[in-house]
Protein backbone atom coordinates (compact mmCIF):
# COMPACT_ATOMS: atom_id res chain seq x y z
CA UNK A 1 0.00 0.00 0.00
CA UNK A 2 1.03 3.49 -1.00
CA UNK A 3 1.68 5.78 1.75
CA UNK A 4 -0.58 8.44 0.25
CA UNK A 5 -3.37 5.28 0.57
CA UNK A 6 -2.61 4.39 4.43
CA UNK A 7 -4.94 4.74 6.48
CA UNK A 8 -4.40 6.78 9.22
CA UNK A 9 -6.38 7.66 12.33
CA UNK A 10 -5.65 10.01 15.74
CA UNK A 11 -7.03 10.71 18.76
CA UNK A 12 -7.06 11.59 22.30
CA UNK A 13 -7.25 9.50 25.45
CA UNK A 14 -8.26 11.06 28.75
CA UNK A 15 -7.24 9.91 31.87
CA UNK A 16 -7.94 10.97 35.25
CA UNK A 17 -7.34 9.84 38.75
CA UNK A 18 -9.11 8.24 41.25
CA UNK A 19 -8.72 6.57 44.72
CA UNK A 20 -8.80 3.74 43.17
CA UNK A 21 -6.20 4.61 40.90
CA UNK A 22 -5.76 5.86 37.21
CA UNK A 23 -9.09 5.90 34.71
CA UNK A 24 -9.35 6.14 31.05
CA UNK A 25 -12.52 7.16 29.06
CA UNK A 26 -12.94 5.23 25.94
CA UNK A 27 -15.87 4.60 23.43
CA UNK A 28 -17.63 1.15 22.70
CA UNK A 29 -18.12 1.35 18.87
CA UNK A 30 -21.57 2.16 17.44
CA UNK A 31 -23.38 0.35 14.91
CA UNK A 32 -24.43 -3.65 14.29
CA UNK A 33 -21.14 -5.11 13.98
CA UNK A 34 -20.32 -4.13 17.68
CA UNK A 35 -23.71 -4.09 19.31
CA UNK A 36 -23.38 -7.83 21.26
CA UNK A 37 -19.70 -7.54 21.65
CA UNK A 38 -17.92 -6.16 24.37
CA UNK A 39 -13.95 -7.46 24.28
CA UNK A 40 -12.52 -6.02 21.60
CA UNK A 41 -15.10 -3.39 20.68
CA UNK A 42 -14.03 -0.31 22.88
CA UNK A 43 -11.68 2.24 21.41
CA UNK A 44 -9.84 5.95 21.91
CA UNK A 45 -11.95 8.25 20.72
CA UNK A 46 -10.41 8.90 17.08
CA UNK A 47 -10.88 9.02 13.72
CA UNK A 48 -9.55 9.52 9.82
CA UNK A 49 -7.73 11.76 8.60
CA UNK A 50 -5.83 13.03 5.02
CA UNK A 51 -2.37 13.11 4.66
CA UNK A 52 -2.36 17.25 4.71
CA UNK A 53 -4.13 17.63 8.15
CA UNK A 54 -1.48 17.63 11.19
CA UNK A 55 -2.47 14.27 13.33
CA UNK A 56 -2.69 16.36 16.66
CA UNK A 57 -5.07 18.89 15.02
CA UNK A 58 -7.09 15.49 13.42
CA UNK A 59 -7.26 14.00 16.94
CA UNK A 60 -8.59 17.55 18.20
CA UNK A 61 -11.23 17.19 15.32
CA UNK A 62 -12.37 13.66 15.66
CA UNK A 63 -12.60 14.23 19.69
CA UNK A 64 -15.20 16.89 18.92
CA UNK A 65 -17.03 14.90 16.50
CA UNK A 66 -17.10 11.49 18.08
CA UNK A 67 -18.25 13.21 21.35
CA UNK A 68 -19.98 15.83 20.77
CA UNK A 69 -18.08 17.71 23.47
CA UNK A 70 -15.01 20.10 22.87
CA UNK A 71 -11.71 18.76 23.24
CA UNK A 72 -10.23 19.16 26.57
CA UNK A 73 -7.23 21.45 27.48
CA UNK A 74 -3.72 20.09 29.23
CA UNK A 75 -0.59 19.13 28.71
CA UNK A 76 -0.78 16.89 25.85
CA UNK A 77 1.44 13.08 26.40
CA UNK A 78 2.20 11.62 22.99
CA UNK A 79 1.86 8.03 23.40
CA UNK A 80 2.95 6.90 19.58
CA UNK A 81 1.43 5.08 16.77
CA UNK A 82 0.06 1.22 16.92
CA UNK A 83 -0.86 -0.81 13.60
CA UNK A 84 -4.27 -2.35 14.01
CA UNK A 85 -4.38 -5.31 12.55
CA UNK A 86 -6.81 -3.76 9.58
CA UNK A 87 -3.70 -2.01 8.53
CA UNK A 88 -4.65 1.21 10.09
CA UNK A 89 -2.18 3.57 11.61
CA UNK A 90 -3.30 5.30 14.57
CA UNK A 91 -1.71 7.68 16.47
CA UNK A 92 -3.00 9.21 20.01
CA UNK A 93 -2.33 11.86 22.70
CA UNK A 94 -3.20 11.34 26.12
CA UNK A 95 -4.66 14.37 27.97
CA UNK A 96 -5.55 14.60 31.88
CA UNK A 97 -9.24 15.86 32.11
CA UNK A 98 -12.42 14.54 33.15
CA UNK A 99 -15.45 14.71 31.79
CA UNK A 100 -19.15 13.17 32.05
CA UNK A 101 -20.12 10.11 30.13
CA UNK A 102 -23.71 11.69 29.94
CA UNK A 103 -23.01 14.77 28.53
CA UNK A 104 -21.61 12.90 25.23
CA UNK A 105 -23.78 13.46 21.81
CA UNK A 106 -21.97 11.07 19.70
CA UNK A 107 -21.62 12.03 16.05
CA UNK A 108 -23.53 9.36 13.61
CA UNK A 109 -22.73 7.45 10.50
CA UNK A 110 -24.31 5.96 7.51
CA UNK A 111 -24.32 2.53 6.26
CA UNK A 112 -26.87 -0.39 4.47
CA UNK A 113 -28.53 -2.28 6.84
CA UNK A 114 -29.46 -5.01 6.77
CA UNK A 115 -26.52 -5.81 4.22
CA UNK A 116 -27.90 -5.85 0.67
CA UNK A 117 -31.29 -4.28 1.82
CA UNK A 118 -30.83 -1.44 -0.13
CA UNK A 119 -31.78 0.32 3.38
CA UNK A 120 -29.75 3.10 5.04
CA UNK A 121 -29.17 2.96 8.64
CA UNK A 122 -28.03 5.73 10.91
CA UNK A 123 -25.72 4.49 13.99
CA UNK A 124 -23.88 6.08 16.40
CA UNK A 125 -19.75 6.05 15.88
CA UNK A 126 -20.09 5.16 19.60
CA UNK A 127 -23.07 4.08 21.50
CA UNK A 128 -21.56 4.41 25.20
CA UNK A 129 -18.18 5.98 26.77
CA UNK A 130 -16.91 5.06 30.12
CA UNK A 131 -14.53 5.49 32.70
CA UNK A 132 -12.68 2.33 33.04
CA UNK A 133 -9.56 1.26 34.93
CA UNK A 134 -6.76 0.36 33.28
CA UNK A 135 -7.00 -3.64 33.94
CA UNK A 136 -10.84 -3.51 32.64
CA UNK A 137 -9.53 -1.29 29.63
CA UNK A 138 -6.80 -3.42 28.58
CA UNK A 139 -10.04 -6.60 28.46
CA UNK A 140 -11.73 -4.29 26.39
CA UNK A 141 -10.14 -2.50 24.06
CA UNK A 142 -8.75 -3.33 20.23
CA UNK A 143 -5.67 -5.36 21.04
CA UNK A 144 -3.31 -3.10 18.78
CA UNK A 145 -4.73 0.04 21.50
CA UNK A 146 -4.01 -1.82 24.68
CA UNK A 147 -0.33 -0.36 24.04
CA UNK A 148 -1.44 3.18 24.66
CA UNK A 149 -2.69 1.98 28.00
CA UNK A 150 0.79 0.56 28.79
CA UNK A 151 2.55 3.27 27.63
CA UNK A 152 0.46 5.78 29.53
CA UNK A 153 0.99 3.70 32.62
CA UNK A 154 5.06 3.81 32.21
CA UNK A 155 4.50 7.64 31.84
CA UNK A 156 2.40 8.00 34.75
CA UNK A 157 4.78 5.47 36.99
Amino acid sequence: MSAARERRSAGLLLFRRTEAGQEVLLGHMGGPYFARRDAGAWTVPKGEYPPDEPAWDAARREFQEELGLPPPDGEAVALGEVRQAGGKTVTVWAVEADLDPADVVPGTFTMEWPPRSGRQREFPELDRVAWLSLDRARELIVKAQAAFLDRLAEHSS
